[in-house]
């Protein structure tokens, strides 16, 4: 038997799905065919007919057009190519309604693929080249609409890690119910979530699950769906703060940053100054230690005859007075002979200095002053 009728017929032996189911595995349309009665010839499909096997696979190719059809039948074998050419001979005409059917279901299939976005991705386009775009649109959202309205259906696409720790305090059983509800890549994803011996409870108890009424897994989701919301404002509280202010602004440019600190301190003073304690500035070069601002020069020293132009006379000379006095002089007439200079071009000099700073101090090379006490970041 050739290879590619012997692939076939093992493609068509396996499927367990019912006959005619097509199925999208991840976003590539990889369709698996069961055996059914061939349209007679020479008729069309209508609304109302039951599509199965081979047929709603010629009536898919059909919506798809031509160009796309191309494409999905590569994914066939020889033999099936062949059978799926003969039912879209004998079919004379596509009525919309059915046309609008199997583009639903194979939506509705991709839907359920294992990469959500990415069936929803190739959902989108396949619609769009398929339809006109309101009813692509429209069809899109109607599908949408069904996943989200199933149980526990606002988990797709959330952080499962997020998930896990709302389900962790759990009875193993109600996250037995949860999971049972789920996709299975969904599921298999978010199980692993879980230490094994917990892992090894809750498969044990999906296996022998009996059916649950729908209050009581309405009664789960509500819970879910309240413990969710209040682990995801509690993020947010700890995705502020101080800290994020200062790594926010330390992405901008000097003058961006000392005018939004300008505003705080008009606001809120104390606030302003706990964020220019963790901050570090230009200006802020000059409380480092002599042994990290000699580290410190040799780093920037192309930078600072720029850099210097708009610093205090106090930070040049904590400069100076660390460089040898050939060296000190030398930048010193690199800074006072130099022709005009765009506060741009210094403020970009002073951010390249100040970013070498911070990535110093990280990696421990030299100190920056912190509150209180001094530490390498």
């Amino acid at each position: 038997m050739p290879e590619a009728e012997r692939s076939g017929r093992e493609r068509l032996r396996g499927d367990r799905r019912a006959p005619g189911a097509i199925t999208f595995d991840d976003h590539r349309p990889m369709i698996r065919i069961s055996e059914a009665e061939s349209a007679p010839r020479g008729r069309s499909v209508t609304e109302t007919e039951r599509l199965s096997g081979r047929r709603k696979v010629a009536a898919l190719m059909i919506a798809l057009g031509a160009e796309r059809a191309a494409q999905l039948l590569r994914q066939f074998n020889e033999t099936e190519i062949e059978a799926i050419t003969r039912e879209i001979v004998r079919l004379e005409r596509l009525p919309d309604g059915v046309r609008e059917k199997v583009l639903k279901e194979a939506v509705d299939e991709v839907g359920q693929s294992q990469s959500i976005n990415a069936g929803a991705d190739f959902a989108r386009e396949l619609l769009m080249r398929a339809l006109p775009s309101n009813r692509a649109a429209d069809l899109l959202q109607r599908s949408a609409q069904v996943r989200k309205d199933r149980p526990f259906g606002f988990i797709a696409g959330m952080d499962l890690d997020q998930v896990a720790a709302a389900l962790e305090n759990e009875h193993p059983q109600t996250i037995a119910l949860v999971l049972s509800h789920l996709p299975p890549d969904t599921s298999g994803r978010l199980l692993v979530q879980f230490e094994p011996g917990l892992r090894a409870d809750i498969t044990s108890r999906l296996a022998v699950m009996a059916p649950t009424s729908p209050e009581r897994v309405r009664d789960v989701e509500t819970v879910l769906k309240r413990r969710l919301q209040s682990l995801e404002q509690q993020g947010l509280r700890k995705a502020g703060g101080v800290e994020h202010v200062v790594a926010m602004l330390g992405s901008l440019d000097s003058r961006s940053e000392r005018a939004i600190l300008d505003v705080i301190a008009e606001r809120n003073p104390e606030l302003a100054a706990e964020v220019r304690k963790n901050m570090f500035l230009f200006e802020d070069i000059k409380g480092l230690d002599d042994q990290s601002i000699r580290r410190l020069v040799t780093d920037v020293r192309r930078e600072l005859p720029v850099a210097l132009r708009a610093a205090s006379e106090e930070l040049k000379q904590r400069i100076f007075a660390n460089l040898s006095q050939r060296a000190g002089q030398q930048l010193r007439d690199e800074v006072d002979l130099r022709g005009p200079t765009r506060v741009r071009d210094v403020e970009e000099a002073q951010g390249k200095v100040v970013e070498i700073a911070r990535r110093l101090a990280e990696e421990g090379q030299i100190l920056i002053p912190r509150g209180r006490e001094d530490i390498a970041i």
